[in-house]
């Protein structure tokens, strides 16, 4: 087709300042597009029609690599524009992200419940059973390092898709397998698909919800993250001893089918710059200027940059940041106590109070009740939070995320401590039981603290820090089940829930240090994010006094800018989200948000920075 007008022929190296900005629209968008050529925006930004179906469109001239292009950015109250969606279909997609993570976090742990019965079916040991679990938590952690970035090619949809139809298909397997191997290799399929469905989810947030509004989104992912580990357990026990192990697994992997469906058919594509690409691509076909591009073609890292990040990155992050490798350490202890106890509470409850199969299940109850209880109750940490940024004129410190941890953390050891010597057979079964509800209440306070601090104190590099931990995460989850058993056997239980409470106890101590030390530590980061030095206090009254002053140049980045932390990858996403964000701000007449916004807001990233694999740009995307 050819140009209408002549104002895409313009020579834009050539034009003033004023002319390197611009609108494009064309086709039926035309028709309903009221155009007023005196108007200031017209004046600023020129527009082109075209013949093609495009939405009214913003553009921009911008010199890459020698070259001049026509860069297509979202224009104000643009309905493509996933943070212009409606609450609804936002929360429908939520909902659909949430039940896919509740599906597989049960379809993992599942398992445990099976292994006595399969492994005398198949007659191997309960130890090689045991690598069930070890090897899909070894895939969940470390397939994300390499295969995150790949959605970055073909988008949200098709990642999510395809994971989950390999996690559907495998327990065809499972439920047919004839033999140790066979179980043992479909679990280490599972756990990689799996790990695919997601991985995204933090990134997918991101995509939507700006970030004062990710909170609650992103509380209710990691509630339902725990939750779904550890509720399999309740009705597993009574399944494999009615139907046995095979009709549990089948019947596990037929009831994902209805959300399978629900996924391929009504779960669209999620990040805004998939839909600006077509809108490219559709102008060069029908306009033959093969100057016009998304701003996520011109900004997004390589592929090699991307795996730079979600993997290489990631893990020198690890290794050399301390904030990364503590905070690191407390997850994985945390994710390494939640695998212990699928082995645990069988020994307590079945050996020593001698209880069935199905009847020791029941206790895992005290475990949903002690998540659910965390999860509503970090509406207190949200509404603090919330309360202190909104008395602040700028960034606020990321120590004012720490209150969640400090408050709930604690009672993790509290929980291992009560549970270690209340589980003599001759006390009544309550005790364990309210030691369960501690340890999972202060699990999802250790969760949802320290990815959020980790995010805030990186900013760009965020994700790539999430990673990081994450692998260390799944990894010491991976290794808890191989010898749970005896530790608590051999060092008896009390004992061995002993020595837990006491390491738990030390790491619960790390978000006071931080919350005291945190600036300092930051200070000699050359990746985190620094604040200027000021007074951080848990006083209300206080925090509008030590905050109201801050203003765009309290913080700096030590390794550079806010944006851009020396990797391409870290820069191009945030820009992206930051300019949706300011557009449909600016459409609604509301306050600006500056990006440091996208890194204390409320959202963990974590979740491409993993936007998380930077799951708060690239890496943001890639949690």
């Amino acid at each position: 087709m050819a140009k209408i007008d002549s104002a895409a022929d313009t020579d834009w190296s050539k034009a003033p300042p004023q002319k390197r900005l611009g609108r494009v629209c064309g086709g039926k968008y035309l028709q309903d597009l009221h155009v007023d050529d005196s108007s200031p925006e017209a004046l600023e930004r020129p527009l082109t029609k075209v013949e093609s179906d495009v939405p009214l469109t913003y553009t921009e001239s911008v010199e890459r690599d020698g070259k001049e292009w026509v860069m297509l950015t979202y224009a104000p109250g643009d309905k493509e524009n996933p943070f212009n969606w409606s609450s609804k279909r936002k929360w429908f997609y939520t909902w659909i992200l949430n039940m896919m993570t509740l599906m597989i976090g049960l379809g993992n742990t599942v398992y445990n419940s099976t292994i006595s019965s399969m492994c005398k079916d198949l007659h191997r040991s309960t130890e090689i059973g045991q690598l069930g679990l070890f090897v899909f938590n070894q895939t969940s952690g470390v397939v994300p390092l390499f295969f995150a970035p790949f959605c970055e090619l073909v988008g949200r949809k098709l990642v999510y898709t395809s994971g989950f139809v390999g996690f559907c298909l495998c327990f065809i397997g499972l439920a047919l397998g004839k033999n140790m191997a066979t179980i043992l290799v479909l679990r280490t399929i599972l756990g990689g698909c799996g790990s695919i469905g997601t991985i995204l989810v933090g990134g997918t947030f991101d995509d939507m919800f700006i970030p004062e509004e990710r909170a609650v989104p992103m509380a209710l992912f990691s509630h339902i993250a725990i939750f779904g580990t550890v509720a399999a357990p309740i009705y597993a026990g009574f399944a494999d001893q009615g139907i046995g192990w095979r009709w549990l697994e089948g019947i596990q992997g037929l009831s994902n089918i209805p959300l399978l469906v629900v996924v391929v058919l009504f779960f669209k594509e999620t990040r805004g710059g998939v839909f600006l690409q077509k809108r490219a691509k559709l102008l060069r076909r029908d306009t033959g200027d093969e100057r016009w591009v998304a701003q996520e073609e011109l900004e997004a890292p390589g592929l090699k940059n991307a795996l730079y990040n979600s993997s290489v990155k990631a893990i020198a992050m690890l290794l050399s940041e301390p904030v990364v490798f503590f905070f690191g350490m407390w997850i994985a202890f945390t994710w390494f106590i939640t695998f212990l106890f699928l082995s645990v509470i069988t020994i307590t409850f079945s050996e020593q109070k001698h209880w069935s199969e199905g009847v020791a299940g029941l206790p895992y109850i005290s475990l949903c009740i002690g998540v659910t209880a965390g999860f509503f109750l970090n509406f207190l940490q949200i509404r603090k939070y919330n309360r202190i940024r909104a008395k602040a004129t700028g960034a606020i410190a990321p120590e004012h995320r720490l209150y969640g941890a400090m408050a709930g953390g604690i009672f993790l050891p509290i929980g291992l401590f009560i549970y270690s010597f209340t589980q003599y057979h001759w006390l009544h079964w309550i005790g364990p039981n309210v030691g369960l509800v501690c340890i999972a209440f202060g699990i999802f306070f250790i969760f949802e603290s320290c990815y959020s601090y980790t995010s805030d104190c990186y900013g760009p590099s965020a994700s790539s820090a999430i990673a990081g931990q994450s692998y260390l995460r799944n990894e010491l989850g991976a290794v808890a089940p191989l010898f749970a058993a005896q530790m608590f056997r051999n060092m008896h239980s009390e004992w061995a829930g002993l020595l837990c409470s006491l390491v738990g106890t030390a790491l619960s101590f790390l978000p006071f240090i931080l919350f005291k030390f945190g600036p300092s530590i930051r200070s000699r980061s050359k990746r985190a994010i620094v604040y200027e030095d000021r007074m951080i206090s848990g006083n209300e009254n206080n925090d509008s006094n030590s905050n109201a002053d801050y203003t765009d140049k309290d913080y700096k980045s030590g390794g550079g800018d806010l944006f851009d932390d020396g990797e391409p990858s870290n820069s191009s996403q945030s820009r992206l989200a930051n300019d949706n964000y300011h557009n449909n701000d600016r459409d609604n007449d509301q306050d600006n948000v500056h990006i440091e916004d996208a890194y204390t807001g409320n959202g963990q990233e974590v979740m491409n920075s993993y936007k998380s694999f930077d799951d708060n740009s690239f890496e943001r995307r890639s949690r």
